[in-house]
């Protein structure tokens, strides 16, 4: 694959953030790294292997494929399936060694019964599943009240053992007195859950909280085991900045991870009056020259972003005219510029170290929504780099 649209992934940097994650947070604490959605658009067996290689215990995916591909690449740490499989998907995570999130006695005796017919025919012992818990964000898990009920149900189970329990913090990543208020509040309710597991006389296993910015924000809910994610690609969750942190004294220093980059494959004049791609929603003010990229929202640059996107060009941001085409979009360098030609690179956005100006966090801004949403929308035919 030769197309100039492409990512660049900074391994360098990639690695620095893993081991500064490390170092963040106390050595008894285990770190279970978010790899889904292709470890957000970074290329998620390189993250696992870099993961792997300094000792992170855990791995999050949200697919069962997603962790098969791990699996086929050589990766050996522990798996975790953060998403309901269906029973079709249930034998693949006893052969690959994928442990779900279990909740609720229906979906937990699919799990059993599947294990059981796995046994029949292949050796399957202390198989681990992972209690789900919901403490307020609404999605998987069973309610704290029945932990303890869902607990027993899987370790009477003759193939399964109970390996942890997990909840999810709907704003942790907020700084709000009503929000920092109810994310406390999930933390009594997973400890509630806990209790009532170990009320029953089990063993609630490895407990698991937060995500990056509980790990940034809220020593007192990392539990056993913390789940990091933007982070690890270099970003900070929303209210959770690098200069919030800086103010507390509990900087953490982290680079961004991928460049998304182009070339200008045509330079054109237009006059004055003219207008510019779909819906003629921008019309030259003045004679101008504008450049045409071959990128647009089917390789994940947004049809939102524009108006408002830059892109850097030789050390310069020059602005996105008219809508953003599937294909393509058209930018604005001015008239007779001389420092724009043809073939040169175009950043989106970037690590310093790559020449953009921008960030994902800028997009971000421009579309109102997250870096997250900005990463993961990478499509496939943007080739990754490693660089």
């Amino acid at each position: 694959m030769n197309r100039c649209t492409r990512a660049i992934i900074f391994k360098d940097n990639l690695k620095h953030n893993l081991e500064q994650i490390k170092k963040y947070v106390k050595p008894s604490t285990k770190i279970c790294v978010a790899v889904k959605a292709d470890g957000y658009g970074h290329n998620a067996v390189l993250t696992a292997r870099m993961a792997e290689e300094i000792g992170i215990e855990y791995l999050a995916v949200a697919t069962v494929d997603e962790g098969i591909e791990l699996r086929n690449a050589g990766i050996t740490t522990e798996i975790l399936l953060l998403s309901v499989c269906t029973p079709i998907e249930m034998h693949d995570l006893f052969e690959y060694k994928i442990s779900p999130l279990v909740f609720g006695n229906e979906y937990i005796t699919s799990i059993i019964e599947a294990a059981d017919t796995y046994s029949e025919d292949n050796e399957l012992t202390d198989f681990g599943v992972f209690l789900a818990v919901d403490t307020g964000m609404g999605r998987i898990g069973c309610y704290p009240c029945e932990a303890g009920e869902q607990a027993e149900l899987i370790v009477k189970s003759k193939h399964l053992k109970l390996s942890g329990m997990c909840t999810h913090l709907a704003v942790s990543d907020s700084l709000a007195v009503d929000n920092a208020a109810f994310t406390k509040e999930q933390g009594e309710a997973f400890k509630t859950a806990i209790d009532n597991v170990k009320s029953k006389g089990i063993n609630p296993g490895i407990c698991s909280c937060g995500s990056s910015a509980a790990l940034l924000n809220n020593d007192e809910l990392h539990f056993d085991m913390i789940r990091p994610g933007i982070i690890v690609y270099g970003y900070y969750p929303d209210e959770i900045t690098e200069k919030y942190l800086n103010s507390r004294g509990k900087k953490l220093d982290i680079k961004p991870v991928l460049a998304f980059e182009t070339k200008v494959v045509a330079i054109r004049h237009f006059d004055k009056g003219k207008s510019i791609s779909y819906g003629r929603t921008y019309v030259c003010e003045e004679d101008t020259d504008i450049a045409i990229l071959p990128v647009g929202y089917a390789d994940g640059l947004l049809r939102r972003f524009s108006p408002g996107l830059t892109v850097t060009i030789n050390g310069k941001n020059y602005p996105v005219c008219g809508r953003i085409c599937m294909d393509q979009c058209m930018v604005n360098i001015g008239k007779n510029n001389k420092d724009v030609k043809l073939w040169d690179k175009v950043l989106i956005f970037g690590p310093k170290e790559s020449g953009a100006l921008n960030t994902a966090d800028d997009l971000a801004k421009i579309g109102n929504t997250i870096s997250y949403e900005v990463l993961t929308s990478l499509s496939k035919r943007v080739q990754r780099i490693i660089r």
